[in-house]
């Protein structure tokens, strides 16, 4: 898929104009309901989406310092996203509200000046500024997803629902990695129907693999950003390659997430940033 970086920072832009729509209208108490991430409310969502565009910012523009920093809360333990958002629970919905719209405003500035063949440090393997660019928006499309279905309100088509998934897949021998398994040499095809039922299939991988996952792109999209257990998605999973993938997929930096439980087993617990 060709890079369209413009496009790409515009959909992030989109994402992010419609989440700071949806938390101006909030009372103090909505601010503190629980989502679906467990032990998460909405105030930790919004915060964890701040402190990481202010680290991003710092890995372009002042990539020593982010080593030592990033290297610092990684030296407490991988759990640092759970003990940044419990730190950050004396501050005001308002001045976290400030804070989101801000720290995204100035991420945007400097993505925009920013060759996105750059490469950046970050919590795993260094990437490059379009990746970094592509995981902001995967998180703001995945941690705004946790604040609409804690509020009830529908989560509309993102226009850069495609690149997500290109994450998605793009991450598979990653998500292997993390969970301690051999990335599997058999491929897996990927056929994902466009939000828009008029628009072409998005494919990815060899049309004649035994593998496979094919269905809805936000149902895919939702298992990759572990918002979703792939038992509740209209999904289709063939093969064994395939199957381990959905069970693991993570299209995020950091420890290996434990997954959303599905509405089936309620008497799991889990939950996952």
């Amino acid at each position: 898929m060709a890079l369209d970086y413009a496009g790409l920072l515009d959909d992030v832009d989109v994402e992010t104009v419609r989440l700071i729509l949806v938390l101006r209208d909030l009372t103090p108490d909505q601010w503190e309901i629980d989502t679906p991430a467990d032990g998460w409310g909405v105030r930790d969502q919004v915060s964890h989406l701040a402190f990481f565009d202010d680290a991003a910012r710092t890995a372009i523009e002042d990539p020593d310092r982010f080593r030592e920093e990033s290297a610092a809360l990684i030296a407490g333990g991988m759990d640092f996203p759970d003990r940044i958002a419990r730190d950050l629970r004396t501050m005001s919905h308002r001045d976290l509200e400030e804070w989101f719209v801000h720290s995204r405003s100035e991420l945007l500035k400097t993505l925009r000046r920013t060759d996105p063949k750059a490469r950046m440090p970050w919590y795993g393997p260094d990437m490059s500024v379009a990746s970094s660019a592509t995981a902001r928006l995967m998180e703001t499309w995945a941690h705004g997803r946790d604040i609409y279905d804690a509020l009830g309100l529908r989560h509309q088509a993102s226009p850069g629902l495609r690149s997500i998934a290109h994450l998605g897949v793009s991450t598979f021998a990653f998500a292997h990695q993390l969970n301690g398994l051999p990335v599997p040499d058999h491929p897996v095809r990927v056929v994902l129907q466009a939000p828009h039922p008029d628009a072409n299939a998005w494919t990815w991988g060899s049309a004649d693999a035994e593998n496979s996952v094919v269905g809805p792109a936000e149902d895919f999209v939702l298992v990759v950003t572990q918002r979703r257990n792939v038992a509740d998605t209209r999904l289709v999973v063939t093969g064994p390659v395939a199957r381990t993938w959905m069970g693991i997929a993570q299209a995020f930096a950091g420890a290996p997430g434990s997954g959303r439980p599905s509405l089936a087993a309620p008497s799991t617990t889990g939950g996952t940033r």
